[in-house]
């Protein structure tokens, strides 16, 4: 069984992209949200191994989310997803806990490949 990966978007084609990719990559689809808020709560729910969070969506910012996810689960593993010119939200995503970022329009050897070096790196304390 694959590592489970809850994926975070605004936009469903974003999402299904997504999940094709990581499908395709051996992942297990842990779950989908469309903004923030959704994203804690799945978070909470369906402890993923790993969360790719869209950094601007309505109701609640994937920025902010990371922060609540971070604050509740230190350990959490997530990987920010960014438009192109979205570099100073990306450096605050970092700064809040994500291990890394993807930019948008998506290849999928770097997606796959950053979530492979995600999952291996152990969360310090």
């Amino acid at each position: 069984m694959g590592k489970k990966i809850l994926i975070v978007d605004d936009a469903a084609f974003m999402r299904l992209l997504l999940r094709d990719i990581l499908v395709n990559g051996g992942y297990e689809i842990a779950g989908e949200a469309e903004d923030g808020n959704d994203a804690v709560a799945k978070y909470r729910g369906l402890a993923p191994d790993l969360v790719l969070m869209d950094i601007t969506m309505p109701e609640k910012s994937g920025i902010v989310a990371v922060q609540e996810i971070m604050a509740e689960d230190p350990r959490a593993k997530i990987i920010m997803v960014s438009a192109m010119g979205q570099q100073s939200m990306v450096v605050q995503s970092i700064k809040s806990g994500a291990m890394d970022f993807v930019v948008k329009p998506f290849h999928p050897d770097r997606v796959l490949d950053s979530i492979e070096k995600a999952l291996a790196k152990a969360v310090a304390w």
